[in-house]
């Protein structure tokens, strides 16, 4: 993110006096009341005294709202998806891009107190067309999406008397997702069932090489010719190759709050969460087809047969989606299982991966209808 901001000119002289620090503010009281001692007493010299301990931070004030000075901030994320527990760095820039060089800068960054604490730094005098870089770190174990900004600039006069804060307009997001743990590639007992209605039959009986023959066309390459039906058609026809369809796994994840117990990085839920993307992750590696479904039925990226992700050479990309909505998935209020058994019951959804919490009878006979209704791992 990059925003531009320039220092004086906006806002009133109003908004400049309410940044006075406790010691200016104490420098106009004290110039005042010696001021009106001075004229009830007739005291020239204390009258001077007063007036000049009165101006001094009004003229601070004045001089630092007046100062122009153009800033340009950056904030760039390393990386913007990191897994609970992991750091992220932060790197912010600043430029000067104004003809006149800064004074003594103090930046800060506004985080969430989840990520760690507020960042400071005190950037030295910039010169015109200058740079300053500074980076810091974030971690949380904690899922979620947490905003990052607006950056903050503090300016202070040499005497101490008045500080204002210009604060920048861009902010960023740091995608916090679940851990990923590294699974075996074991067989799995329903895997078959991935590829739906016969179809790994079919592939067993076909292999990968699915020959269908069709007629020739120009600019087809004669290696691709296939002679036998070129003699049983009395035309030339080439090979027409069908890519295996790829297998479709289903992971459904419990998200009711009756289910679990405990809050926290450690409760039972977070580590159904990070199962479930485990398993995902997994499973595109392995090649398959994979969907998110939860207790409440809706399905990432969607229903119906083309509702899977992964398929062709956007796994990275599907599976950025997945992480991105476990990172904030969060409990539901249902209480059953019968919205995602609804969503399963038209078949052909594949293999189907479970991580549910606690059940009481009802929904263990639900679970086992799913179990039924496609091929558990």
């Amino acid at each position: 993110a990059r925003a531009e901001d320039e220092q004086g000119g906006r806002g009133g002289f109003r908004t400049a006096l309410s940044g006075l620090t406790t010691r200016g503010r104490s420098f106009l009281a004290a110039g005042i009341a010696a001021a009106v001692c001075a004229y009830i007493l007739g005291q020239g010299e204390l009258l001077r005294v007063g007036l000049l301990l009165a101006v001094l931070p009004l003229v601070c004030a004045a001089v630092l709202h007046r100062t122009r000075h153009r800033v340009a901030g950056s904030r760039r994320l390393s990386p913007g998806r990191v897994p609970a527990g992991a750091e992220a760095r932060v790197h912010l820039r600043m430029d000067n891009v104004s003809r006149l060089p800064t004074g003594l800068l103090m930046l800060q960054d506004r985080v969430p107190y989840v990520l760690g604490p507020r960042p400071r730094f005190v950037l030295d005098r910039m010169e015109p067309g200058g740079r300053r870089e500074v980076s810091y770190r974030v971690r949380s174990d904690l899922r979620g999406r947490y905003p990052l900004g607006p950056l903050q600039l503090r300016l202070t006069d040499p005497f101490g008397m008045c500080e204002l804060t210009r604060s920048f307009s861009a902010y960023d997001t740091l995608t916090v997702v679940p851990r990923v743990e590294p699974l075996p590639p074991v067989r799995l007992s329903g895997e078959t069932k991935g590829y739906g209605d016969g179809r790994q039959r079919s592939l067993a009986l076909a292999g990968e090489d699915d020959v269908i023959p069709r007629g020739y066309r120009y600019g087809d390459d004669l290696r691709r010719v296939h002679w036998r039906s070129t003699a049983r058609y009395g035309e030339l026809m080439v090979r027409r190759e069908e890519q295996p369809q790829r297998a479709r796994c289903t992971v459904l994840l419990d998200t009711r709050a009756v289910a679990y117990r405990g809050a926290g990085p450690d409760a039972a839920f977070e580590w159904a969460v990070s199962g479930a993307a485990s398993v995902l992750v997994h499973m595109l590696e392995r090649g398959f087809s994979v969907r998110l479904l939860t207790d409440t039925g809706d399905a990432v990226p969607g229903e119906g047969s083309e509702g899977f992700a992964g398929a062709g050479q956007d796994s990275a990309d599907a599976a950025g989606l997945l992480m991105d909505t476990l990172a904030v998935i969060d409990h539901s209020d249902g209480a059953g299982l019968s919205r995602a058994y609804d969503v399963l019951r038209g078949g052909n959804e594949g293999l189907l991966v479970a991580f549910l919490g606690d059940l009481d009878e009802a929904q263990t006979t639900t679970a086992a209808k799913m179990r039924q209704r496609s091929g558990g791992a």
